[in-house]
């Protein structure tokens, strides 16, 4: 049994709450951000005439995860970001904006995690979690929540964000080296400190459904580490 909880939002998309309280965050609202912070990367980087591949090159990450932070899809972790702004002497505006969509995130998934524990409370008359369950990719799901990051939670989040162990490992600013030793379970490798335990709370918390889907999905597999 891994140290995960999941608090479930309403399966059709739209939270409780979000349908009783009109004007909370929507989902929709979430991904405009998300994209809207993707263009102002995109834009920066064309102001500086520079290309995909060599502003991934100046801040050591993968031209693809440059390109999937420009539409939206991977907002990565704040690292990221402030590595880009100042490659593109965005003079801290892209990191500002990036900490205005995190939170936005964070906002939209306490929200969902409320309504969906009114929801309980109104059914049960009790507050329910969930342990970790298989998952498909559209389970539309909410906060997941990591008590203590372990070499089978990092692994099953770097396969999540379809990622090699390099690219995690830069993602997370630490060695390939440390980032296959926590997985292989390396006695000699150190475990995650608590500024890598950190980020790796931010990178699934800013992960979109899919990814959240998949990294449930590869927790419940017996054989994920095969």
């Amino acid at each position: 049994m891994t140290n995960v909880r999941v608090s479930q939002p309403a399966m059709d998309g739209r939270s409780s709450s979000a349908l009783r309280f009109p004007g909370l965050i929507s989902q929709q609202q979430v991904a405009e951000a998300r994209r809207d912070l993707g263009r102002r990367l995109a834009a920066w980087r064309a102001e500086q005439g520079l290309t995909q591949m060599q502003l991934a090159s100046s801040i050591c990450y993968s031209r693809s995860s440059v390109a999937n932070a420009e539409i939206g899809r991977d907002t990565s972790v704040r690292r990221f970001w402030q590595d880009a702004d100042r490659a593109v002497d965005a003079q801290g505006a892209l990191l500002a904006a990036f900490d205005q969509m995190a939170a936005l995130v964070r906002d939209f998934n306490t929200q969902r995690a409320q309504a969906r524990d009114e929801e309980r409370h109104r059914r049960a008359g009790r507050t329910a979690t969930r342990t970790t369950h298989a998952a498909t990719a559209d389970c539309g799901c909410g906060t997941v929540v990591v008590g203590r990051w372990t070499g089978q939670e990092t692994r099953a989040l770097r396969e999540a964000l379809r990622m090699t162990v390099h690219d995690f490992a830069r993602h997370l600013g630490v060695a390939p080296e440390t980032a296959s030793g926590w997985e292989h379970h390396h006695t000699r490798t150190p475990p995650p400190t608590m500024a890598t335990q950190a980020a790796l709370d931010e990178t699934l918390m800013i992960a979109d459904s899919n990814v959240k889907a998949r990294f449930l999905l590869i927790l419940d597999t017996p054989n994920h580490h095969a």
